[in-house]
């Protein structure tokens, strides 16, 4: 079976909207610095899906993203608990994992605890170094996430991304998306960089100035994307932001230029 269609989860099926779609998830990162809350953005290669937009981290969820196995590693979110929130029966524990391993294989940042339970910190240089070999070796195809969690005895730390919002890609375009998007707080002392693979250039940037990069032409985005900007730039600090993201009421800014119904929101028609 196909992943762009449907595949197993923890406890059935997760299915797209449509057939052909592509499951995703996108994750947001915080930070917040001395002139109020920053995100994490990054610009693809021009060869890439999206080549040339700033984007997010995010990806296809993959069918190891389901496994039961991967399950196990999640801290403090069942897969039941997971679909609920997502409005789904089951299976709603892949798209935070794809969340957590997108962050990590696109933007280095790996949003786990470690074995003593804490959350992970690059303190030290042999960790830094140790993080961006194991990134690699990710990334080339040399390990797999699962592997990763069960040999080092990590938990990825899904109980502190938040569901956000979600998108599905308006009917017309040949690879359409059923997108759930995520926000968490950067992890401390993990330095953010692009892959230089799919991903040309990274930065840490507040809403209201990505998107005056965007009406200046400097920063190429799509619907979601400002979308999500400009919910995000009513917030100065990330606490507050998390807070309210994770009571739902951010969805009365994330939803009035587009149409929301049960299947997610829409870009409403001619808007990308």
């Amino acid at each position: 079976m196909s992943a762009e269609g449907f595949f197993p989860g923890q406890t059935g099926f997760v299915q797209a909207a449509d057939a052909h779609m592509r499951l995703a998830a996108t994750i947001i990162l915080l930070r917040d610095d001395g002139d109020g809350l920053e995100v994490f953005m990054m610009k693809r290669a021009s060869r890439t899906d999206f080549g040339g937009l700033h984007v997010f981290p995010g990806g296809k969820v993959d069918i190891e993203d389901a496994v039961g196995a991967m399950a196990l590693h999640c801290s403090g979110l069942t897969d039941a608990e997971a679909s609920a929130r997502l409005g789904i029966e089951s299976g709603g524990l892949a798209f935070w994992v794809a969340a957590v391993r997108e962050c990590f294989e696109e933007a280095g940042m790996l949003l786990v605890y470690g074995p003593d339970g804490a959350m992970l910190r690059a303190r030290k240089p042999r960790w830094a170094e140790g993080l961006l070999a194991l990134r690699k070796d990710l990334n080339a195809g040399r390990r797999s996430f699962l592997d990763v969690c069960q040999q080092m005895s990590m938990q990825l730390a899904v109980d502190r991304v938040h569901y956000f919002s979600h998108w599905i890609t308006p009917e017309g375009p040949p690879r359409r998306y059923d997108t759930r998007f995520f926000v968490a707080a950067a992890p401390l002392e993990q330095e953010g960089l692009h892959d230089e693979r799919e991903l040309v250039d990274s930065c840490w940037i507040h809403p209201a100035e990505a998107l005056a990069a965007h009406e200046r032409g400097e920063f190429n985005m799509i619907y979601p994307t400002l979308t999500t900007l400009k919910a995000l730039a009513e917030f100065s600090r990330v606490d507050e932001a998390l807070d309210v993201v994770a009571k739902g009421e951010h969805l009365e800014l994330v939803t009035p230029d587009a149409t929301l119904s049960r299947e997610g929101m829409q870009a409403p028609p001619g808007v990308e």
